[in-house]
């Protein structure tokens, strides 16, 4: 016999529905409400229904679980709103709420997963998650997150076997064009120098120690990752100064001009599908 859920039990209830096993579970709820946050509960309502012996109202079971079902409740009655925790709630939630055409339901689901605690640990899945279900803006602030991930080195997870080859390339294409133009924008000025790395030819240009360096380590970060978090740190440039010569830090200190520059033409380069 299904349980009852204690948030859903009420005495006035016209239909109940019954979670997938093997946690069964009753909610006790109400045509009208359900009908105005679904198209497929309103042209549900309009056909028969069939009584059960045990029962006083109708049944109708579902396919989702009862945390599933019962979040989903709680995002159409006006109670406070419940607390979703892991993108596999969410998913479980937004493919019910999709399932039932439930708009209001799904503006809400929307917004979370693109809130900072998902989308900055996990934007490949969120970004596979967005794409799954159509939804581009979505889709489109994910992608930025990527950037700063290998999406060729991401753990492999469920949710990419639902997107379709055209949304995982587009978001390589934006890896890739990315890196190449900044890769691209990574050059030295004619006017940064290092005394001792220059020597008797400081009037003439000759690249600093500590540019090889970053230069070198930087290409191979923006391939993998082509933002500017990691390149223009101050524990990434210390490594330069440290591979260069004693006069090397303080070149970089002149140069402080030209990286700031060179930061914000990386930064102003596409960053979404």
């Amino acid at each position: 016999m299904a349980a009852t859920s204690p948030h859903f039990q009420f005495d006035d209830a016209d239909i109940i529905l019954r979670s997938a096993t093997p946690d069964a579970t009753d909610f006790r709820v109400h045509k009208c409400i359900l009908a105005v946050a679904s198209p497929f509960f309103r042209h549900m309502f309009t056909l028969p229904q069939a009584q059960c012996a045990d029962a006083d109202i109708p049944i109708v079971e579902v396919s989702e679980t009862r945390t599933a079902l019962e979040t989903l409740l709680c995002l159409v009655y006006p109670m406070p709103k419940p607390s979703i925790d892991t993108l596999d709630e969410l998913t479980a939630v937004l493919t019910a709420a999709a399932k039932y055409d439930m708009i209001a339901a799904i503006d809400t689901l929307r917004a979370l997963l693109v809130s900072p605690r998902f989308v900055e640990s996990a934007p490949t899945r969120v970004y596979a998650i967005a794409s799954r279900f159509e939804l581009e803006d979505e889709a489109r602030i994910a992608s930025r997150y990527t950037l700063t991930t290998n999406v060729l080195d991401c753990p492999l997870h469920d949710d990419l076997k639902h997107i379709t080859a055209y949304a995982y390339h587009r978001l390589l294409d934006l890896h890739r064009r990315r890196a190449q133009a900044a890769l691209e924008l990574l050059k030295l000025s004619d006017d940064v120098k290092c005394m001792q790395c220059n020597g008797a030819r400081y009037g003439v240009f000759c690249a600093p120690k500590w540019w090889v360096d970053f230069q070198g380590r930087a290409q191979e970060e923006l391939r993998a990752r082509p933002t500017t978090d990691v390149v223009f740190s101050m524990a990434f440039l210390a490594k330069s100064a440290a591979a260069g010569c004693e006069r090397c830090a303080g070149s970089i200190l002149d140069a402080h001009g030209f990286l700031e520059s060179l930061k914000k033409q990386i930064d102003a380069l596409p960053s979404t599908i």
